[in-house]
């Protein structure tokens, strides 16, 4: 009988705990933190470019005003979509320079989490074979740019990640951000395929095969996974598993200061990301986390020859009286996450139950590194901002 009614209660318990939680999380009272969020790249209304970073400040109760938390299909500047390929511009770009300058001492931090942007073949269905694909809206701007000069000059945290100062960013305005942060691109971004077969891999993107054999007599003679590695002057360079690398998906090591902030010691990532020159990095600038390839000697020479370093910058922080940043080489925010489990305290610790064992499922990168990186700077945000609060 008493084993009989410890089931029902462990069943009740576990049954009720979705509502437990969901209760904490409701009755915790919001916190003000206003964040200016660019997003140049939101194609559809799941506003997934920026979703991991509105999941963890609803998840931690922060709002932009006293009473309300951050909407992800509102609450950020940059393309909305609409209904029947109709859109909406709402960047920094029809803003002042008054406002900007307005903006910068209303918010408390800007994230700028993607402005690759968005192209006529993502935007505009059914288009003919061969379409060339225009630029509808995207890149870094002037205006982007003064807003993160203001806010440097204020003394406040900007964040930005991959892909920011990437293409279609105009060169000019990348060499003015790299300069204000003191640290460089290298012009190389890469990622992870699963297969390089053509035949078993249709998510391979034409464009890349046909840069590769237009340098290599028309040749593409690649069948395992590995890394995909394209430079800005169109050079393309496919490092495979076997023939150049021990393990083909990219790793992120944290080191000892990361480690600090709650990161895991290893993780790997299949997305995109961007490769900083670690030579270009401003001594006050520190390295929280690092890219690893994990390639053999074959791979190693490969890399050397076309000015990839095996090891590069993840994540980069400054933190100083003159201002605070970080930088993401990955294109860390956009996360195949729910925003309805943010509304559940806790959730985190039961996260593991719905991990895949797909290398393409980002998901556990989420919850294993985003979370607790992007927590740990909000929070500190936020504390270090009531300390700096007159007092009443």
């Amino acid at each position: 009988m008493k084993r009989k009614h410890l089931i029902i209660l462990v069943t009740t318990v576990i049954l009720l705990a979705p509502l437990w939680m969901w209760l904490a999380w409701r009755l915790t009272p919001y916190r003000k933190l206003t964040v200016a969020i660019v997003d140049k790249t939101a194609a559809d209304r799941g506003s997934q470019e920026h979703m991991s970073l509105d999941w963890v400040l609803n998840q931690q109760r922060f709002s932009n005003t006293s009473r309300h938390g951050y909407e992800p299909s509102r609450d950020y500047f940059g393309f909305f979509p609409g209904n029947d390929r109709h859109y909406r511009l709402k960047g920094l770009e029809r803003f002042s320079n008054d406002d900007i300058d307005r903006l910068s001492a209303d918010a408390d931090l800007v994230y700028i989490a993607d402005t690759y942007g968005v192209y006529t073949a993502d935007w505009y269905a059914n288009q003919p074979p061969g379409t060339r694909s225009s630029l509808i809206y995207g890149g870094m701007s002037g205006q982007d740019l003064r807003l993160l000069r203001s806010i440097k000059a204020r003394h406040k945290l900007a964040i930005a990640e991959f892909n920011s100062i990437g293409s279609p960013t105009p060169d000019p305005i990348r060499h003015e951000f790299e300069a204000l942060y003191g640290m460089k691109w290298t012009g190389w971004t890469a990622r992870y395929y699963p297969s390089f077969d053509t035949l078993q891999n249709t998510d391979l993107p034409p464009w890349l095969i046909g840069q590769y054999k237009s340098t290599h007599n028309d040749r593409w003679p690649f069948h395992r996974s590995g890394i995909a590695w394209v430079h800005t002057d169109g050079r393309v360079v496919i490092t495979e598993d076997s023939a150049q690398l021990y393990s083909p998906l990219p790793q992120i090591e944290a080191t000892a200061a990361g480690e600090q902030m709650g990161l895991p010691s290893s993780i790997t990532y299949p997305f995109w990301f961007d490769v900083v020159d670690p030579g270009s990095v401003a001594p006050a600038n520190r390295s929280l986390a690092d890219f690893v390839t994990l390639v053999n000697d074959s791979g190693l020479a490969l890399l050397a020859r076309n000015g990839i370093p095996r090891r590069f910058p993840a994540v980069l922080r400054h933190m100083g009286p003159d201002y605070r940043f970080y930088y993401f080489s990955g294109d860390f925010c956009d996360n195949p996450i729910g925003y309805t489990s943010s509304c559940f305290k806790g959730i985190e610790l039961v996260h593991h139950l719905g991990h895949s064992s797909d290398p393409l499922d980002r998901t556990p990168f989420f919850w294993t590194f985003y979370l607790p990186l992007v927590k740990h700077i909000l929070e500190d945000e936020y504390r270090l901002l009531g300390e700096k609060a007159p007092d009443h």
